[in-house]
Parts: C-alpha cells; sequence; structure tokens
C-alpha cells in the first residue's frame, strides 16, 4: 500500500492535502471531550477553594468552642528577678514576689590523681540520689578515671561525671554533678572492693568522716515568697505556687524588695477570637460569591454557578447561621453583636462586643461552645460543616463524581480516536488505490495518444 508521503504522485493530485484536511475534519470530535474535561477539572478546582475556605472557617469556630479561649489572661512582671508564664486557669489578681534563695544540686569532687588514663584497679561504684541508685562494675581494663567518667555517663541516670584539671601535681579530678536540683538531689557515693577506689570515690553527706570526695556545690531548694507566704520549691521552675502560674527564677531579689505579678483579663484576646470568625466567614461568603458570579458583559460565570452541591452548602451554612439556639441566655449572634448585613456577610458591634466580653464572657462561652446538656452555636456549626467537608460529604461525592465523569470522558476520547485513525487509515488506502487508477489511466491516455499520432504522421495528417 502506497504510503501517505508517496500518494498523490501517480495521479499528480494533492491528495496529502486533502487527507490532512480529512484527517484534522474528524479530529474535530475530540474538541468538545477536552473542553468538556478542561471544564470538569475547573468545577474540581473550584470545589478545592470552597474547601480551604471552609477549613479556614471551621477551625475560627473551633477557637470559640474552646472554652479556655474566653479565659484568656494577660501579665506583667516588675524587675528581673524571674518571668512567668500564665496560662487560662490563672486568676486575676496582683502578687508580690520575694525570692531569697535559688534551688541548685549537689557537686562532688574526688582527690586528684597525676594522669587520669592510669587503671586504678577493678571494683564496684554504687551513686544512690533520691530513689535512683547507680551500680556501675569497673574492670581492670576500664579502671581509668576516664573510664569511671564514660561509664558513669553511660547510665544515663541522675548524675553527670566529668573531668576537671585544678593545675596541681595530681590536677585531674572526677567532679559528679545532679542534674536535678533540690536538697533531694543529695548523693551517696560508695566504692567497694578496691582501697584505691574507696580512698577516691566516696561520700555520705550523714557521715562526713569516711568521705574521700568533697561538696563544692551546696544542694539547696528555692526559697520565695508570694504575698508574704513562705514557699519553697526543689525547682526554680515553680508551678502552681499561683494557681495557673509557672514562676521561672533567675535571681535572688535585693533586701527586702519585691517583684510585683499582675495578672487580668485578656479581653481584646476574646474580642479577637470572635473578630477572626466573623472575617473567616466574611472569606467564605467572598469565595462563594466568586464561584457563583455571572458578568453579564463578558458572559462569564463561576465555576460553580447553578451547582446542586453549592446550593447545598449555601443552604446549610444560612440555616445555622439565622438558627437562633434553644434554651435560656444567648440565642442569636446579633445578641453577641455579630449582625448580618445586606450583602450576606458579618459585622462586629464592637460597642455591643466589648460590653459584654467585660461583663460576661461566660454568657459568650456558653453560646458559643453550649453546656454538658446542650450544644452551643460553634457545636452546631462545626456539626454541620463536617458533614460537608469529611469523606463521603458533600463536597467528597461532589468531587469524586466530577472524576469519574473525567475518566469516562478518557475513555471517549480513546474511542473517538481510535475510530478516526481507522477513518484516516480507510482513506489513505482508497487514496493509494484511487492514486494508483489514475496514474494507470493516465498511461494508458499517454500510450494511446502516441499511437494516434504515429498513425496521423504515416497519413500524412496533421
Amino acid at each position: 500500500m502506497a504510503s501517505i508521503s508517496s500518494i498523490g504522485i501517480g495521479s499528480g493530485l494533492d491528495l496529502n492535502g486533502l487527507l490532512d484536511q480529512l484527517e484534522a475534519g474528524e479530529r474535530g470530535q475530540l474538541t468538545p471531550i477536552v473542553q468538556q474535561q478542561k471544564s470538569y477539572q475547573a468545577q474540581i478546582s473550584a470545589f478545592g477553594r470552597l474547601e480551604s475556605a471552609l477549613d479556614k472557617f471551621q477551625d475560627a469556630a473551633a477557637k470559640l468552642n474552646d472554652a479556655d479561649s474566653f479565659r484568656s489572661v494577660k501579665s506583667n512582671m516588675t524587675g528581673e528577678a524571674m518571668s512567668a508564664t500564665v496560662g487560662t486557669k490563672a486568676v486575676a489578681g496582683t502578687y508580690d514576689i520575694a525570692v531569697s534563695q535559688l534551688a541548685q544540686g549537689q557537686a562532688l569532687a574526688s582527690n586528684g590523681v597525676s594522669d587520669k588514663a592510669e587503671k586504678l584497679g577493678a571494683g564496684s561504684l554504687s551513686i544512690k540520689i533520691g530513689d535512683e541508685t547507680l551500680d556501675i562494675a569497673i574492670s581492670e581494663g576500664k579502671s581509668s578515671l576516664e573510664s569511671i567518667r564514660d561509664a558513669i555517663n553511660a547510665k544515663d541516670g541522675g548524675v553527670t561525671a566529668s573531668l576537671i584539671n585544678d593545675g596541681s601535681n595530681t590536677p585531674h579530678r572526677l567532679v559528679l554533678t545532679s542534674k536535678n536540683t533540690g536538697v533531694d538531689s543529695t548523693m551517696t557515693v560508695t566504692a567497694s572492693d578496691n582501697a584505691t577506689l574507696s580512698n577516691l570515690l566516696s561520700y555520705n553527706s550523714t557521715d562526713g568522716s569516711a568521705d574521700s570526695m568533697t561538696q563544692t556545690v551546696q544542694p539547696q531548694d528555692a526559697m520565695l515568697k508570694v504575698n508574704g507566704l513562705d514557699i519553697t520549691s526543689s525547682s526554680n521552675r515553680v508551678e502552681e505556687a499561683i494557681q495557673g502560674v509557672t514562676l521561672n527564677l533567675d535571681k535572688i531579689t535585693t533586701g527586702t524588695e519585691t517583684e510585683r505579678l499582675t495578672i487580668s483579663r485578656d479581653n481584646a484576646a476574646i474580642t479577637k477570637n470572635v473578630q477572626d470568625f466573623v472575617d473567616a466567614y466574611n472569606g467564605l461568603q467572598k469565595t462563594m460569591s466568586s464561584l457563583t458570579a455571572y458578568d453579564k458583559k463578558s458572559g462569564v460565570a463561576g465555576q460553580l454557578l447553578g451547582d446542586s452541591t453549592m446550593r447545598g452548602v449555601e443552604t446549610r451554612l444560612r440555616n445555622v447561621m439565622g438558627n437562633p439556639l434553644s434554651g435560656e441566655g444567648l440565642q442569636r449572634l446579633s445578641d453577641v453583636g455579630i449582625e448580618l448585613k445586606l450583602d450576606g456577610k458579618l459585622e462586629v458591634n464592637s460597642e455591643k462586643l466589648e460590653a459584654l466580653v467585660a461583663e460576661n464572657p461566660e454568657s459568650l462561652n456558653r453560646f458559643f461552645g453550649g453546656t454538658d446538656t446542650q450544644d452551643g452555636f460553634s457545636d452546631i456549626l462545626e456539626s454541620t460543616v463536617k458533614t460537608m467537608l469529611d469523606k463521603g460529604g458533600l463536597l467528597s461525592n461532589a468531587t469524586s463524581g466530577l472524576e469519574k465523569r473525567i475518566e469516562g470522558l478518557g475513555d471517549r476520547y480513546t474511542r473517538t480516536e481510535e475510530r478516526i485513525d481507522a477513518t484516516v487509515a480507510r482513506y489513505r488506502k482508497q487514496f493509494g488505490q484511487m492514486d494508483l487508477l489514475v496514474s494507470q489511466m493516465n498511461s494508458t491516455m499517454s500510450y494511446l495518444t502516441q499511437q494516434f499520432d504515429a498513425m496521423n504522421a504515416q497519413l500524412g495528417r496533421k
């Protein structure tokens, strides 16, 4: 069969050009399939934008479902002796604090040896700190001060070991330091089965006569006064001495001086959470409006204009935002200073909201977060949005449906393309046959012309 590049040679006709035109015409059948695929892809992308806006709105609503968000407090600490971390359980008030002693852990130093790598002999070592006991077996080959240090640290217990060089004739000393602070960090060190080790590593706070180690840092608890009350802590991180507050002690206060911690309710933080909720809803409304808009001048429509899933989302949200809560107390968004405008967006009545935050924040908490027996506004809203975002929900089902349609269009595209290829192949074969036939007819005509010309020449005809 003649190839596409050779058809037309025998007949002199532009059969290649004609075949290209026919193929282009056939492939026009693929254009609406591709356009429909792009339309479905645009809808899937639009649902992605809607899902993102719903996620942000759901997050903002969830913050208002947290009771602690309506109990936000702020603090101010004077001076530099300490810092304070204030949680939502903290109670508004003023606290004068004086620090007379910081907590510290114990440190013990051994007598010195001339060579830190010298083997001291096999034996055993026991270090007791609080309720923990570290038992270390010391072999002959690993009995140097360096090896003993490494063996202690390998236990990863409440004690760290290090070597120092004090510059004397026997400069190398093993130092044991408790990881925790407070009087409970006191260590008892006992070496046995080796006199050299016993004379180097032993300490008992209750019987100092047998000690070969020197206490270089004495363990002690932190001591402070809060509004005149004495408080003791084994750590410089003092928790719950003041309800909901963690104090981090850095210095001792001077003389009779105190530092003042002032805790007050953070009304601005509560108001901001409500404003964030309003902003998130307005952002969602803006997204939905753009997805369902129609421009009369350009004739351009939003990807989800007229879409039933979008209508379902709008209807469910409208019902939640407009329906009152049951029971007593605040029932509508307008009751908390959130008003619905004519364009469908929300607006905060700052004066009304701020007065409510200042005078009765718990009523706001009940409105949004509900009670043990009754759902609040945020509960209902989150439940509604959940039916849209979860797997098997509105958006998931809509997207899955579009993906199946795209898959079906892909199969249709393949079948159509195969049919077009078969049609073009048939055209090519027919054109090849026609080209051969015309070529043969041209050859016959040329032969007959030559014969007639020869006969005319014999008969003297011109």
